[in-house]
């Protein structure tokens, strides 16, 4: 036994721990293998690699084994199984920032020993019952993939619509087939209307409602696009939707902040519910300007902040307009922090990589910071904050930033957070920003941020969302569940 499993350290321990004593061979153990059985006979409806688990190869192993040498790698066979088939259904198959660096998930991997002893310890059914996520997400999602599976296996939604817009009026084949992928996408009740009449109307409007686009009942070339997008599509949206939700397995905090970047919005989260939301700006499509996906915690908040320049924004942004003696708002900074006229600078001795000052801009009307940013620091100089530019708000993709997250409603936002640690969060804040000062508030608790990239997600009473996958991260990550083995596979 121990040859057996000793080129797997976490189970060479637990073996070692438990004298190589048996967990799945011998007829005292039916219970446990009947449950594993029953966990990967049902791990296709988790979107999981069935096939690298090879379930029928193992029960026709467990048939013919007839020596002790085979019964012990059996046990070890099984036992690798089992422990495979926990990673995957806890924290995903994937390790996601092998496919995209941008991803930087601390994935919650079980350990090997302390997850055997878990089991031996449990009855075996509940025991793998506990392996799946519990949060309401991952159960929505799997409704969702579910239903779509039967209407695929039904046919899909049908042909997809020709007409470029089409909107109150209306008649003839067109407003057929958008009434017809209307009723066949849960939007539009049963009807054997022609005309695009208010029914339709409404029908398309709810449609926009959960694609983000403008809510006007009008079936326009954009609205169009996203009604003609297939099933198979949708359900590969939602596949890397379930593969995101185990990656993100763990207590989120009762407080937290929720950051979905390809919906670009914010919200705070009070116990699974919605306190505060607001629309937001991410960052640019260019690999070095995305926003990543990562979790930290919010520790404070400043008000009336300067900005320090990050050196790939000088060097796109500002450094020929600052050699040819240009953004006099900014001042330039020496290590010690003291700033350094720019009359003693030679500019024409550096480029933006070996300058050796920094670029700062005062707090002000102008500062693209605005009036307040929130920090939770990281390695990724990554935080949410103000804007002036409020006009970039009102547009639909909202991926215009260098990596930081804009808040519409920065000041609702700061009240909120302000509001277990005061009575008068507005305030305080208003009296901080009317100071005109760089004020830093410090949170009396720390409050987990998670920044997430979800193209679909459910809401409270299960209806699905899907947004564009403006990044392409999905793509990338269905391609790689593609290749795992851990994909919806419809016949």
């Amino acid at each position: 036994m121990a040859e057996s499993v000793s080129n797997d350290p976490g189970l060479a321990t637990f073996y070692r721990e438990t004298n190589y004593a048996p967990v799945w061979t011998g007829s005292e153990h039916a219970a446990r293998r009947s449950a594993l059985v029953t966990a990967l006979s049902q791990a296709g409806n988790h979107g999981l690699p069935t096939d690298s688990y090879d379930l029928e190869g193992l029960i026709t192993a467990y048939r013919e084994v007839s020596s002790e040498r085979d019964r012990a790698r059996l046990e070890a066979r099984t036992s690798s199984l089992f422990v495979q088939y926990a990673k995957d259904i806890s924290s995903g198959v994937l390790e996601p920032i092998r496919i995209i660096p941008q991803i930087v998930r601390t994935l919650p991997r079980p350990d090997v020993a302390e997850l055997m002893h878990g089991f031996v310890a449990a009855e075996p059914t509940m025991f793998m019952q506990s392996l799946v996520p519990t949060c309401p997400e991952y159960s929505r999602l799997l409704r969702a993939i579910y239903q779509l599976k039967e209407r695929i296996a039904g046919g899909g939604w049908g042909p997809q619509i020709t007409a470029r817009r089409l909107g109150p009026g209306d008649t003839g084949e067109s407003v057929v087939i958008l009434r017809n992928r209307l009723i066949e996408m849960g939007y539009l009740p049963r009807t054997a209307t022609a005309s695009y009449d208010h029914r339709i109307q409404a029908a398309v409007a709810a449609f926009q409602r959960f694609h983000a686009l403008a809510p006007n009942g009008i079936a326009d070339e954009a609205t169009q696009d996203e009604i003609n997008l297939s099933a198979d599509a949708r359900l590969r949206s939602l596949t890397v939707a379930l593969e995101r939700e185990r990656w993100l397995n763990v207590p989120r905090g009762q407080r937290h902040i929720w950051v979905n970047l390809a919906d670009f919005t914010t919200q705070i989260m009070d116990n699974d519910l919605v306190t505060l939301d607001t629309v937001s700006i991410i960052g640019s499509r260019p690999d070095d300007m995305q926003t990543p996906e990562f979790s930290h915690e919010m520790s404070y908040l400043e008000v009336n902040p300067d900005w320090t320049l990050p050196r790939s924004i000088i060097a796109r942004t500002y450094w020929n307009s600052l050699s040819a003696g240009g953004a006099r708002q900014l001042e330039v900074i020496d290590s010690a922090g003291r700033v350094v006229p720019r009359s003693s600078i030679d500019f024409s001795r550096y480029t933006p990589r070996n300058f050796p000052y920094s670029l700062r801009q005062a707090p002000g009307p102008t500062n693209p910071l605005g009036t307040v940013k929130f920090m939770f620091p990281n390695p990724w100089a990554i935080y949410l904050h103000d804007s002036p530019e409020r006009n970039l708000f009102d547009n639909t993709l909202r991926a215009y930033s260098a990596g930081c997250i804009r808040l519409q409603r920065p000041h609702d936002f700061a009240y909120e957070l302000l509001s277990r640690q005061t009575d008068d969060p507005v305030g305080l804040f208003q009296s901080t920003l009317r100071s005109q000062r760089q004020t830093r508030i410090q949170l009396a608790e720390h409050v987990p941020v998670h920044l997430e990239y979800r193209t679909a997600f459910t809401d409270a009473r299960g209806g699905v969302h899907f947004r564009k996958d403006v990044y392409g991260r999905d793509a990338r990550l269905y391609e790689a569940l593609d290749r795992a083995g851990a994909v919806f596979r419809m016949s």
